[in-house]
């Protein structure tokens, strides 16, 4: 993979639940982690003392973070609905040269900050909350 602007990393929120994703407004930060839960099955014969683990087992999971400026546009006000309403709809991540992560999360914090002689900034963090799936480029 070639070298990549940062700031086309981007999270994407479907608005209506009809399939139709928006990019969540004023980000200047993205970042998307993977992670899989070890099952250790090490014992007593195990190999050199190795440990061994559990080929596809474990509960797999992501986290999407982002942090950027508040705009007041229709996707920060749908955050905040989600966020509250506790909902759980489906985001995209659209990974340069890479492809798109599309599934069901969680907003699971949002942050807002500001000062006196700045712009109101705000941070999202979402929690996988079903199957992903992913579609390469």
């Amino acid at each position: 993979m070639a070298v990549q602007a940062g700031k086309d990393l981007l999270i994407k929120i479907d608005q209506t639940g009809n399939g139709q994703f928006e990019t969540i407004a004023g980000l200047r930060a993205t970042r998307i982690s993977f992670n899989a839960e070890t099952v250790d099955v090490t014992s007593l014969e195990s190999q050199g003392g190795w440990r061994e683990l559990l080929a596809g087992a474990g509960v797999k999971s992501a986290s999407i973070s982002g942090s950027g400026v508040f705009r007041d546009a229709n996707t920060d006000e749908r955050a905040r609905q989600i966020f509250f309403d506790g909902e759980i709809p489906s985001f995209q991540v659209v990974i340069p040269d890479f492809g798109t992560v599309e599934g069901a999360f969680q907003i699971s914090a949002l942050e807002y900050a500001g000062s006196h002689n700045g712009e109101a900034t705000y941070e999202v963090t979402l929690a996988s909350a079903g199957v992903l799936t992913f579609t390469a480029l």
